[in-house]
């Protein structure tokens, strides 16, 4: 009698656990665990957590090497012996028009005919030019802006191997 009762039992709870589409899933309600639907979503939102944070780790790399390379050159500029100066330590220079961060000045001028001048002859040779007032009357010539450091580098080390680069020309940080 004993083993038909648990016969009967086994039986009940195997048909039981056959209604449910997944026996597993059953068991594991039935002892209040999480599905596999819940896993499944669990995992999803870790896997995306897990990817963001990654990409978080990416761009912070990405950061730290511009930053080592960006001092490199700035090393570099300095080994060179060439002038880096800010728009505001330059007495009277006016800004307003300034279109990019970096300029490499091929030359300062107190005469408006010389500095169209020179711009002509920075011209000529590919080099996008712009003239920079001084409220003083002065003006500065400076070739190809730009608002990278490294794109500056490279205009300043083509200019040094033209004819109309005077020795000392400098970059200017228009900040």
């Amino acid at each position: 009698m004993k083993t038909v009762r648990i016969i009967a039992a086994s039986l009940a709870l195997l048909l039981a656990l056959s209604a449910c589409t997944q026996v597993k899933d059953c068991l594991r309600r039935a002892a209040g665990r999480p599905t596999s639907a819940d896993i499944a979503v669990k995992k999803a939102r870790i896997d995306m957590e897990e990817a963001a944070h990654q990409a978080r780790l990416d761009s912070l790399r990405a950061y730290r090497k511009a930053v080592a390379d960006s001092l490199e050159l700035l090393d570099r500029i300095k080994a060179s012996r060439t002038m880096m100066m800010t728009a505001g330590s330059v007495r009277g220079l006016i800004r307003k028009g300034l279109q990019y961060r970096y300029y490499v000045v091929i030359g300062t001028f107190g005469s408006p005919a010389n500095a169209k001048a020179q711009a002509a002859r920075a011209s000529a040779a590919g080099h996008a030019s712009a003239i920079i007032p001084f409220n003083n009357g002065f003006s500065a010539v400076g070739i190809d802006g730009s608002d990278t450091l490294a794109a500056i580098w490279e205009s300043l080390q083509q200019a040094r191997t033209e004819s109309f680069c005077p020795k000392d020309v400098w970059i200017l940080v228009n900040e």
